[in-house]
């Protein structure tokens, strides 16, 4: 079966809304044979919201008074100019306050938040009832092994049995500068969080954990060297959280 192909162009206009019926539904199947790509839309969507929360407010403001009486019949040619050459104005500034939004909140490929991009892992998998993950708990060593080969470090899955969670498994994922891993774990009640585990470009120094709402999920995330992690839940609040990550911080940062 060949699979239909779509442009980045699409990809977008799926996140915002505004592709035809027919191809929406077409991509939509495409995203349910790869996880992945429904992951990265997502993103673009988070993204979209972000930028309209910041610069909505400015479409209910009213035009000067000033502009408006430039853009009359009677005003002189001179005026109109003087006019256009203000709204450039306007606009540089505006285009200004958008490179300096997209500067901070969307980093350059390969320095996107770690934080961000678990909690999309976790919501892509964290659902899934009949394949969560890719390697069961039963094939932990194999599991283990399989994912420090990929991501060419030694990774660990730790215990936290003592915060009331079992591993269920983990798998591969795509990341921005090579192959991340993902842990998942769940309590008796059914609930669960997610370890997600990345190398790091260069050696850096050990963090303190830092927190993030990104969205309905909840992130604990720290630094250690050349690994970055995060713990993810979209279920639990953030104090039983924390448990659950600092157990694993104790185990991974000894």
């Amino acid at each position: 079966m060949i699979e239909p192909e779509f442009t980045e162009a699409e990809l977008h206009a799926f996140a915002d809304g505004r592709l035809p019926e027919r191809r929406r539904a077409e991509l939509e199947a495409y995203f349910a044979a790869h996880p992945d790509e429904a992951a990265r839309v997502a993103a673009y969507r988070a993204q979209a919201d972000e930028l309209r929360a910041v610069f909505a407010p400015v479409l209910d403001e009213e035009v000067p008074q000033r502009l408006v009486l430039a853009f009359t019949p009677r005003r002189s040619r001179f005026a109109r100019v003087a006019a256009a050459l203000a709204w450039i104005v306007v606009g540089a500034a505006v285009g200004w306050q958008l490179h300096t939004f997209y500067a901070s909140r969307i980093p350059a490929l390969g320095e996107t938040p770690i934080a961000r991009t678990a909690a999309i892992a976790h919501v892509t998998y964290s659902p899934e009832v009949r394949h969560p993950v890719e390697v069961g708990a039963d094939q932990e060593s194999h599991l283990v092994a399989w994912l420090s080969k990929r991501l060419g470090a030694k990774v660990r899955a730790p215990n936290l049995e003592a915060a009331g969670y079992s591993l269920v498994g983990g798998r591969l994922l795509p990341g921005e500068s090579g192959p991340v891993a993902q842990f998942m774990y769940q309590c008796k009640q059914g609930t669960r969080v997610t370890l997600y585990v990345r190398t790091e470009g260069a050696d850096h120094e050990q963090t303190a954990f830092r927190y993030s709402d990104e969205g309905n999920v909840r992130v604990f995330y720290w630094i250690d060297r050349t690994f970055g992690y995060a713990v993810s839940s979209a279920d639990i609040d953030k104090d039983v959280l924390f448990k659950v990550a600092n157990t694993a911080y104790a185990q991974l940062n000894p």
